[in-house]
């Protein structure tokens, strides 16, 4: 039977202090509070990995801007893609890969870099032509 760890407070997480090393604080089903040397603060969730079934972690934010509330959100989608099979990850990568896929190839996009090259050697052809070293 697993344990269950109690949920933190905001309290508790503003009053976490820096240490002398990196420490932890959980607040169950594998989402966890870093605090690093330096006072920053990120949240973390830990999970099996559905495909190799070995322990891995997966940043979310740093808090403040990533609230207590809304880093359980995002741990309970990521958690919703655990139990489906699907590693929250790669399909983090794949999204970002997929969006930049998407919109690094539109045609003004590309119009830009034709146009940037085109004027490179524009420019060479002009200093070439008019004598200038």
């Amino acid at each position: 039977m697993s344990r269950t760890t109690p949920q933190l407070t905001d309290k508790e997480v503003k009053n976490a202090k820096p240490k002398d090393g990196e420490y932890v604080l959980s607040d169950g089903g594998g989402l966890q509070l870093r605090v690093l040397k330096n006072g920053t603060k990120s949240w973390r969730i830990v999970y099996q990995n559905p495909e190799t079934r070995k322990p891995t972690s997966l940043s979310l934010g740093t808090y403040p801007s990533l609230s207590i509330a809304n880093a359980r959100k995002i741990t309970r989608e990521q958690r919703e893609l655990i139990a489906q099979g699907i590693d929250p990850k790669a399909h983090k990568l794949k999204i970002q890969s997929e969006y930049i896929a998407i919109n690094q190839n539109t045609l003004l996009n590309v119009s830009k870099e034709w146009f940037d090259i085109k004027k490179q050697k524009l420019l060479l052809t002009m200093l070439m032509t008019s004598g200038v070293p």
